[in-house]
């Protein structure tokens, strides 16, 4: 409704100041043309907004024109932004209205406390959906505060991480986007070594802030990055789980040919002298998918499960028996 339009465009222009008018646009889903009608109705309603063309032009409105929301604290103000990820409102056909009513709050809240508000919609997310079968129930978290912490001051973060399937501590650097609630358990979101990767809050033995700032990769955002992991858990939750170690001078031609069945990759693998071998976890859709694995003879170990280890031997056994004796 043209309405509607007209109100977000002035919350926009509230919130953001001078605003091209193709990213309006774009923004609402409508031509340029249009864009400039609306600025017009706005000005016949009595509304200060004008137009300036040109390479650095743009639509705003005169200077303390805005409307101000008092009576809220800094604290309420970033709580009203830590909201669902997207998919929770799309199931409802809601996600254009949450849009819209974010742009009203964050035009009526009072200026100082926006950036705040801002921020907290870029770092944190809510995922109510359940993973549809993956990481159980969340324990207890010690280091929240500090995820949080690193999260907001945009600093590098050392943690010391157990992952699953082992009690070896691990140890990384971190470089996070935010923190994700998915279903009651939180998720770091982070870079490592310049590559996405989920941390379960609660599997972070030690966590501190190092005085680097985030190297995150520039334009990607929360949303982006988590998007693409949950993506990743959900296709490999439905097969077997396999642990293996891969030799480290033959784990990138490994890499390449199954990179799409990875699920988590541990330095410094069990076994072997120190640095010789990389532990893996891959995910198939059935046992005798893994047979692929022999492919590499003596460069890959199947460490568990037992099924896929016994798998593996029978298909050896098979080929052995094919080749013995004479032709």
């Amino acid at each position: 409704m043209k309405s509607d339009r007209l109100l977000s465009i002035l919350l926009l222009l509230q919130t953001r100041g001078r605003v091209p008018a193709h990213e309006l646009a774009e923004r609402l889903e409508v031509s340029v043309r249009t864009i400039y009608r609306d600025v017009e109705a706005l000005s016949a309603s009595g509304v200060p907004v004008y137009a300036e063309r040109g390479r650095h032009g743009g639509i705003a409105l005169l200077d303390g024109y805005r409307t101000d929301v008092t009576g809220l604290t800094a604290d309420e103000s970033r709580a009203l932004f830590v909201l669902a990820a997207q998919g929770a409102h799309a199931a409802l056909g809601l996600d254009a209205a949450i849009g819209s009513a974010l742009r009203k709050v964050m035009a009526a809240l009072p200026a100082p406390h926006r950036p705040a508000a801002e921020l907290t919609r870029r770092r944190i997310l809510v995922d109510a959906t359940r993973w549809e079968r993956g990481p159980g129930a969340g324990l207890p978290v010690d280091h929240l505060e500090t995820l949080q912490e690193a999260v907001f001051a945009d600093r590098r973060l050392r943690v010391r991480y157990v992952h699953s399937g082992t009690d070896a501590e691990r140890e990384y650097t971190l470089d996070s986007y935010g923190l994700v609630s998915k279903a009651g358990v939180w998720y770091l979101v982070a870079d490592r070594d310049g590559e996405p990767r989920l941390f379960r809050a609660d599997r972070v033995r030690a966590a501190r802030l190092t005085d680097e700032p985030v190297r995150r990769r520039p334009g990607v955002e929360l949303a982006d990055v988590w998007e693409l992991l949950k993506q990743q858990v959900e296709r490999r939750t439905g097969g077997i789980e396999v642990t293996a170690r891969v030799r480290r001078d033959r784990f990138g031609r490994f890499l390449r040919l199954h990179a799409g069945a990875l699920t988590e990759l541990v330095e410094d693998g069990a076994g072997g002298g120190a640095g010789e071998w990389v532990t893996v976890r891959l995910v198939w859709e059935e046992v005798r998918a893994a047979r692929v694995l022999l492919a590499f003879s003596d460069a890959v170990e199947v460490l568990s499960p037992p099924e896929v280890r016994e798998e593996l031997a029978r298909a050896a056994a098979a080929v052995s028996d094919l080749y013995e004796g004479p032709r």
